[in-house]
């Protein structure tokens, strides 16, 4: 495969002026963030729509409404007068019509706008939140997801009459599901998600799939008779972590089965008389790339582009080329295959998670090829970018009235002390930084482990950096964006040699000279909680840690989590009843009786995919063994135990705090 880049959009624009900018990015700061997510260029490519997020410093939420702007950056204006959520937006072809959803205590329903009159219009009066809009080629008709309920268990008891004006207890609740929960959902309603449409002008939507199977997002076929759809509709689809296929389904609900192998084939996507979508045939490792495939609409034999040692995502058609989307060294961009050739044609998308430097963002391409974006680097929150014929243009400027300087994000790359790999690492400096002084240095682990940090914006390294801290935050081996061998060296040994990877790129960051070594921190969250409980396991260097969501026992991990089903032949070897060992071993608290560190645990008291019971036992274990600790819970919080503003700011304010008893700079509470 050829590679061609565009250097264009590997230059970044200059953030703001750091001379309007006169107070370190504090945590009273985070509320006045926005952020642009879902960008929808319209077909003629003279028009965005986007969600423009902020932080509801009243409601104590993240709140998002749909924006439209010109692709010169004129005519920035909000969609709707509503002050409801809003979500989804969707051009029709014609580019005369936005659908969207939105939402309130209510329901979720779905809308249209008028491009050129500005009314709106209610389609739809529904008794679950719709998802997935898709138009119809010839615009007449909306295909969207929904979950159709179903009845709850039950083994047939008949209790005994209540008296009138008895006061008894809730009925005892039956499950017999295998996935019945969900963290930040709580108890799922049982039901499944299913394909309907709706027509464009409204009316009764039709259910087109049938089945006890959830089915993916709707493209609608060439002509408009069919929807094209991803699912598992076999009998034991709930054991299958990653199996799935692509059907066709016609308008009176006859589904085809295109594909045919074991491995996930998702996200399939419609043109230039082509289904493309994304899988791979699984050897049941922790990581493996994912291929675009390209298919006839009748199915039949694919054919894998090739992508070079990359993992897609988000295929779609446009101007007679695919794009997809894919994460290198951290970076996330946009590719433009073209008669064999990929060409990078966007980069930098993401700061959509806020928080911390994920991945993320998305894009979408006009029907002359014209690239949509969330852009963001680490001083710059996501905005709105389009390509041009020379680079890029930011359409919005959302956090220019932002009055706080944000720190420059360093790039650096060391050598694992196990096997001289390379290693990519993100450092920001604290304000007015200079290299002569000695500095505290705060190591943040991302979680995952299958996922990575980059340079995106992240208002938790930058409040830590603003608080007086070197913060350093690598991509050790697992990572992701640095091929399918790093990110799966953690099969069936996580965690691993990760532990010497990131201790490299501390010593490196050490022999620059400017970190004091008696004030060495060490933190991270969920995967991250994970690697940190490791390290202050493995080694007394540093003077304090906090851990928050931590996995402590994979024995109890993969038995009580609500996603405790997906980690059986994936990640260990044998089954947790039969080979205890395999999971013991690298649990973190077998460790915990080498842990001298003063260590806090953070956890969110709804936390049901690291829940709050693996917390427990590390702070339990160290109290035991008169070690500092404490154990700090977060009401409400889900595992984004960072989901709300305030939330986001707590948990950066109760880390710091715990570090200033260890010597830690001193902050404003």
């Amino acid at each position: 495969m050829r590679l061609l880049l565009l250097a264009a959009f590997l230059a970044a624009p200059a953030a703001a002026p750091a001379a309007a900018q006169q107070t370190p990015f504090g945590p009273e700061d985070v509320f006045d963030l926005e952020w642009a997510s879902d960008v929808q260029i319209s077909p003629d490519g003279q028009t965005v729509a986007y969600v423009r997020n902020g932080m509801s410093i009243m409601r104590d939420r993240r709140e998002g409404r749909i924006w439209t702007v010109r692709a010169d950056g004129s005519r920035h204006r909000k969609l709707t007068s509503g002050d409801q959520g809003e979500s989804q937006p969707r051009w029709s072809p014609d580019g005369t019509r936005l659908a969207f959803v939105t939402g309130s205590d209510d329901g979720s329903e779905i809308h249209v706008w008028w491009a050129d009159t500005g009314v709106v219009a209610r389609l739809t009066q529904l008794e679950r939140s719709p998802g997935s809009l898709a138009w119809s080629p010839d615009g007449s008709e909306i295909a969207f997801t929904m979950t159709v309920p179903a009845a709850e268990a039950t083994l047939g008891v008949r209790m005994p009459a209540k008296p009138r004006g008895a006061e008894w207890a809730a009925s005892p609740h039956v499950e017999t599901r295998v996935y019945h929960e969900a963290d930040g959902r709580g108890y799922i309603e049982p039901g499944y998600r299913h394909i309907f449409v709706v027509t464009a002008d409204g009316g009764t939507p039709r259910q087109i799939t049938t089945g006890d199977f959830n089915h993916g997002a709707p493209a609608w076929s060439t002509d408009g008779d069919a929807l094209y759809f991803s699912a598992n509709r076999g009998e034991d689809a709930v054991y299958q972590r990653r199996e799935s296929e692509i059907y066709a389904v016609s308008l009176d609900g006859d589904i085809t089965q295109l594909t045919d192998r074991f491995g996930p084939d998702s996200n399939p996507a419609v043109g230039d008389g082509r289904i493309v979508y994304t899988g791979f045939d699984d050897r049941e490792q922790t990581f493996q790339n994912t291929n675009l495939y390209v298919m006839r609409p009748t199915g039949g034999r694919s054919r894998m582009m090739d992508g070079g040692d990359l993992s897609f995502s988000n295929p779609t058609w446009a101007d007679g080329a695919l794009f997809a989307q894919f994460d290198r060294e951290g970076i996330t961009h946009v590719g433009r295959f073209d008669q064999g050739d990929m060409q990078t044609v966007a980069s930098n998308l993401g700061g959509t998670a806020v928080g911390r430097p994920y991945g993320g963002g998305n894009y979408s391409v006009s029907d002359d090829g014209t690239v949509a974006w969330t852009y963001s680097t680490g001083t710059h929150v996501s905005d709105v970018a389009v390509s041009t014929g020379d680079g890029l243009r930011l359409l919005t400027d959302l956090n220019s009235d932002l009055q706080a300087a944000l720190n420059p994000v360093e790039a650096i790359w060391s050598e694992s002390s196990f096997d001289g790999r390379r290693v990519q690492s993100w450092i920001v400096c604290p304000p007015d930084f200079d290299p002569t002084r000695k500095y505290p240095l705060l190591v943040e682990n991302h979680g995952g482990p299958i996922s990575n940090y980059g340079d995106r914006f992240s208002a938790e390294m930058q409040l830590y950096a603003s608080a007086g801290y070197v913060v350093l935050y690598p991509n050790p081996r697992g990572s992701t964006s640095y091929g399918e061998e790093f990110a799966n060296l953690l099969y069936h040994n996580y965690p691993g040699q990760d532990y010497d990877d990131v201790m490299s790129a501390v010593d490196d960051v050490i022999a620059r000279g400017y970190i004091d070594e008696d004030r060495l921190y060490v933190t991270g969250g969920s995967a991250g909680g994970i690697m940190t409980a490791w390290i202050v396991g493995s080694t007394d260097r540093f003077a304090a840690s906090v851990v928050a969501k931590p996995v402590m026992n994979w024995i109890s991990k993969t038995l009580v989590a609500d996603n405790w089903f997906g980690y059986y032949t994936y990640r260990y070897e044998g089954l947790p009843w039969e080979e205890p060992m395999n999971y013991w071993k690298f649990s973190p608290i077998s460790k915990v009786g080498n842990i001298t560190t003063p260590t806090m645990v953070l956890v969110g008291t709804d936390d049901r995919r690291t829940p709050v019971s693996e917390s427990r036992q590390l702070y339990h274990a160290l109290k035991w063994r008169q070690i500092d600790t404490a154990l700090v819970t977060i009401p409400g919080a889900s595992h984004n135990i960072a989901g709300k503003p305030s939330q986001l700011v707590s948990k950066v304010l109760y880390t710091l705090a715990w570090f200033e008893q260890y010597g830690g700079p001193p902050h404003a509470r």
